[in-house]
């Protein structure tokens, strides 16, 4: 017997064994989706060599039912491999809550709140930060679960890859590169024009009149500056994360005294009369509406619409979740982290906007920098030069923040194939990406000192809404999927070894049956799940064997679980799946409505409120239905609680976020994921590490299992937890 090894075309693995004497040969494809599978046949060994067949091979392997392989598998995490790393784990709980707290609150908290106030909310703006929190909260309780789950680098991406699948995991991971690209590069342009602002613009004038760019959407000069700035920070963060760490944590500390010091000391010149104002008070100026004055001058309409403007000032602690591989103990610390940064974030804007707006009449506060602006009109000056400090820190921590994810999030795409290998390289003595953070680096830099930011800051935000969307997607699936194809083991399951499982189901009396021959019904197992509820260890890790099909009885009384089945089984894996399947298209449509029928629903137009009601009359219903079937009861260090509940509420808002969003946008963000397809399909999708991993990589202790029970005839009276034969 003697073996060839043959490479298509598309980096198609074919393993041959040819037979000398029957001149057979024996082609066994490996496609290495979630589950390895292994597809074997027969073909003579003159045909082989036909262009036609070789055609034939090829064009099969680019079938649909191949892509869609492709697309779905999913990246598995064994035991060993947690742990098992080569950047540098020395980032604490406090360093990674500095961390979120320096990359959220920026330079935000000095200009946002006073122009909100002016154009949007008036002194209700602190009302539309509370809200604003709370739809933040929702997002930051999706990412906290997920790195309790996965404490891998990578954030959203690996996530998605762990959950949804690859081509969805791509997705996500190229939209966060674009995210933190923009969002680095429009603060290291706003650094620049705060720095020359101090210098009453000298640097601006000088470049726009020896280097100016008559250029549509580029830069009206060549921002050096921002660009010097940008490549500081990048040789900063190639030295190691541990200094950079340093760096962010004595800058958001400064930044924090500075906002302490801003409210204590304007609380002495808080007057409530600001809220109070009445109309004759409110200055009447041409094409400009201040509202009516008092507390919610521009109605309830103002705070939501404050709301949605405020969520983008939470965005930021997303870049605690790349950490997995350098925080020191990351399935506690990132939980920790990522909601303490959010609380603090959200005691800082409600507590300044509160005290800004009692310091001085809203309506006047639309300034280029409305905070030391206020405390120049209520007589103190000297406080400018104070908030200039925390501006300045507030900024050097922003930058920090967008800049320290992005070669993170390169080095995981990169490790997983699906992006150029070479961007994995890691420093021997620094322990970090270099290659990715120079290159990342250098672009971000080019991108602040040519391009006018401006114009693109708001496809950052696509990005961003996108990952928060399917993070709380993914939470869904963790919890009310089973995969079946896995038993007994998960693809999340890094937490318990596999001997654990196999005594667990020693434990429980497994029996190993082939549905398809089964004559046990539905009625049966889910009677005798009952009684056997004791024994039986509610996880992703075990299921009930069922029949193939159901009836629609079955189905319907599964919908809303009348029999109170608390053991996760096929049927309500499945019934889950739809039924999350059926709430986003819900959701999709109710918040489309929503946007369309925005100022009818102000106007308490019936025919608008009768239409948003019985989507949301469907949502609720479907929401309840899913939180009745039984879910993963993993114990973890972080779990979302009021799950399904948190989750719909964080995609209902996300979404409806993204769809306010200016059409120029959807297009720039089109033009983007066509250039990542191109990547994607002419090169990740040959080259992912999990499409190359050999057959084996997964442990074989369903075979084990198996051909231990071989010989044994199949009792229908023990427990219904059984191996489902693939």
């Amino acid at each position: 017997m003697c073996h060839n090894v043959f490479l298509l075309d598309f980096k198609a693995f074919f393993v041959v064994s040819s037979n000398r004497l029957d001149h057979e040969i024996n082609v066994s494809c490996y496609d290495n989706a979630h589950v390895k599978c292994r597809t074997e046949f027969f073909i003579d060994t003159p045909t082989m060599t036909s262009p036609r067949n070789v055609r034939s091979l090829i064009e099969s392997n680019l079938s649909w039912k191949s892509l869609k392989n492709s697309f779905s598998r999913r990246k598995f995490i064994a035991d060993e491999n947690l742990c098992r790393t080569e950047l540098d784990r020395c980032l604490s709980t406090f360093d990674l809550t500095f961390l979120g707290v320096g990359s959220t609150l920026g330079l935000g908290i000095y200009i946002l709140v006073g122009k909100i106030a002016s154009d949007t909310a008036g002194p209700s703006v602190a009302l539309s930060y509370l809200i604003a929190a709370v739809a933040s909260i929702f997002a930051a309780f999706c990412y906290a679960e997920f790195g309790a789950r996965v404490p891998k680098t990578g954030s959203a991406y690996v996530y998605s890859y762990v959950t949804v699948g690859e081509l969805m995991a791509f997705i996500i991971g190229w939209n966060l590169v674009l995210e933190y690209v923009i969002g680095t590069a429009s603060v290291a342009r706003g650094y620049s024009e705060y720095l020359d602002s101090m210098f009453n613009q000298t640097i601006a004038r000088h470049l726009n009149h020896t280097l100016p760019i008559h250029i549509k959407s580029l830069s009206s000069y060549p921002d050096f500056l921002a660009f010097g700035i940008t490549l500081l920070l990048t040789v900063m963060l190639s030295v190691g994360v541990k200094k950079s760490s340093i760096f962010n944590n004595v800058c958001t500390i400064l930044n924090l005294l500075v906002v302490i010091y801003a409210v204590i000391v304007g609380s002495f010149k808080a007057n409530v009369h600001n809220w109070k104002l009445t109309p004759e008070e409110i200055p009447k100026i041409p094409n400009k509406d201040f509202g009516t004055g008092g507390f919610f001058p521009y109605g309830f309409h103002g705070v939501m619409s404050g709301a949605a403007t405020c969520f983008y000032g939470y965005v930021g602690f997303d870049c605690i979740a790349t950490t997995g591989e350098e925080a020191r103990n990351p399935q506690k610390a990132i939980p920790i982290a990522i909601v303490s940064s959010l609380l603090i974030v959200f005691a800082a804007y409600f507590s300044v906007s509160t005290i800004q707006t009692l310091m001085w009449p809203y309506y006047a506060q639309n300034v280029a920098a409305p905070l030391p602006y206020v405390f120049q009109m209520v007589g103190y000056p000297v406080a400018k030069w104070v908030i200039t400090v925390g501006a300045l820190c507030g900024l050097s921590t922003s930058l920090l923040g967008g800049m320290f994810p992005l070669p993170r999030i390169l080095y995981a795409m990169a490790n997983d194939g699906l992006i150029f290998k070479f961007l994995a390289k890691t420093h021997h003595v620094f322990k970090t990406p270099l290659i990715a953070t120079y290159i990342s680096g250098i672009f971000t830099g080019l991108m602040a000192m040519l391009f006018d930011v401006k114009e693109l800051a708001e496809m950052m935000s696509i990005g961003t809404l996108l990952a928060y969307t399917l993070v709380a997607v993914c939470v869904l699936i963790l919890r009310y999927r089973v995969d079946e194809e896995l038993l007994p083991l998960s693809p999340l399951n890094v937490n318990e070894t596999f001997n654990s499982v196999t005594n667990e189901y020693d434990a429980a009396e497994t029996c190993s049956l082939d549905t398809s021959t089964s004559t046990i019904g539905g009625d049966y197992i889910r009677k005798k799940a009952k009684k056997n509820m004791d024994t039986i260890t509610s996880s992703t890790n075990t299921m009930l064997a069922s029949t193939q099909h159901y009836s629609y009885r079955n189905i319907f009384d599964q919908i809303f679980n009348r029999e109170n089945i608390e053991v996760q089984t096929r049927l309500s894996s499945l019934v889950s799946m739809w039924l999350i399947g059926i709430i986003g298209v819900f959701i999709i449509t109710l918040d489309i409505l929503v946007v369309v029928l925005e100022d009818d629903l102000y106007s308490l137009d019936p025919g608008a409120l009768f239409s948003i009601g019985v989507f949301f009359l469907f949502i609720i219903i479907g929401t309840i239905a899913v939180a009745r079937q039984p879910s993963d009861n993993k114990t973890l260090s972080f779990k979302v609680p009021c799950v399904p509940f948190i989750p719909v509420l964080s995609i209902f808002v996300n979404f409806y976020l993204m769809l306010k969003l200016p059409t120029a946008t959807w297009k720039r963000f089109v033009y983007w994921m066509i250039a990542g397809f191109v990547i994607y399909f002419g090169y990740g999708m040959w080259h992912s590490s999990e499409r190359k991993a050999p057959v084996d990589k997964m442990p074989s202790l369903l075979e084990k299992h198996d051909e231990e029970e071989s010989g044994e005839d199949t009792n229908s009276e023990k427990s219904p937890l059984l191996s489902q034969k693939s």
